[in-house]
């Protein structure tokens, strides 16, 4: 019980994630903060957080200070992650935008393992077919189709994510490599705001803006990623992948409760056969490993 509680708990501050992006970003009149600023305070309020976790828990049973744990490609692919995701959410709603982050997560990282030389089944093919297929309907032109940059926008971010969680799988210590990646990726800041001041955008925020930045850069960013390697090592990284596409859904319904979001035909019909299909992958990629492992 206590692991599908903090299983759970994960779940949830991913998806808050997504909702509070988009409260505090949205976007006209509506926006509370600016992109920039957003992703700033996010990570800088996360690596505080992180970096607290570490000296207070120690690494492999030591209480160390130090943070080497990281490097700097991880760092960008962090960075890019964070950045493509608040810029996403200018146009896209909660629920839409963590269903296009996630999807293109577990592509990112389907496709590495095809560069690597696996070979999926019949069955597996099926599912990602499925999968891949919905994704274009979600995103072709339409009444209810998502913003086309902003929707680029977020599966960048979703590319960036899935190469950052492709080079931190093995890790010793993966809670002080991400704060060591957290701390490495505030220097790619000052490049940001130089960027935004050169082109004319001039940082805005309001407390309420700024508030909502640290609470997700250091609960639902800084202490969700920390729960998720407590969890991951108990439930293993397929189930772990599985338990993942719960976090669309319930964005779906924060974005519906929080923010007034509507539910249309499109988006329920596509988020189905997406999870679905990504769902019978893994499952099935699953038992082909066991087969080989006889």
């Amino acid at each position: 019980m206590k692991l599908v509680l903090l299983t759970a708990l994960t779940m949830i501050a991913f998806a808050a994630n997504s909702v509070i992006g988009r409260m505090a970003i949205g976007s006209g009149d509506t926006a509370l903060i600016d992109p920039a600023g957003y992703s700033a305070m996010r990570l800088i309020s996360g690596a505080l957080v992180l970096a607290v976790l570490v000296l207070l828990t120690g690494s492999n049973g030591e209480r160390s200070p130090r943070f080497q744990s990281g490097s700097w490609i991880s760092a960008f692919a962090l960075f890019a992650y964070a950045v493509a995701f608040s810029y996403a959410y200018v146009a896209l709603e909660a629920g839409i935008g963590a269903l296009i982050l996630f999807a293109c997560v577990q592509a990112t990282m389907i496709g590495w393992a095809l560069k690597e030389g696996d070979r999926p089944s019949g069955l597996e093919w099926a599912g990602l077919a499925t999968a891949f297929g919905a994704f274009i309907w979600l995103v072709s032109p339409g009444l209810s189709a998502p913003d086309p940059w902003a929707a680029a926008l977020m599966a960048l971010s979703g590319a960036a994510w899935g190469v950052y969680s492709l080079r931190g799988r093995g890790l010793p210590d993966p809670l002080k490599a991400t704060a060591d990646n957290f701390m490495r990726s505030l220097a790619f800041l000052i490049p940001l705001g130089v960027i935004v001041v050169l082109a004319g955008h001039g940082l805005q925020a309001s407390g309420r803006g700024v508030l909502l930045a640290i609470v997700s850069g250091a609960v639902t960013s800084g202490v969700g990623y920390a729960l998720w390697y407590r969890v991951l090592r108990q439930i293993g990284a397929t189930q772990g992948a599985i338990v993942q596409l719960t976090v669309p859904v319930i964005a779906t319904i924060g974005g519906s409760l929080f923010l007034g979001e509507a539910w249309t035909l499109r988006l329920v019909a596509s988020s189905l056969l997406i999870l679905g299909g990504v769902a019978v992958a893994i499952i099935a990629k699953q038992r082909r490993t066991q087969r080989l492992a006889r």
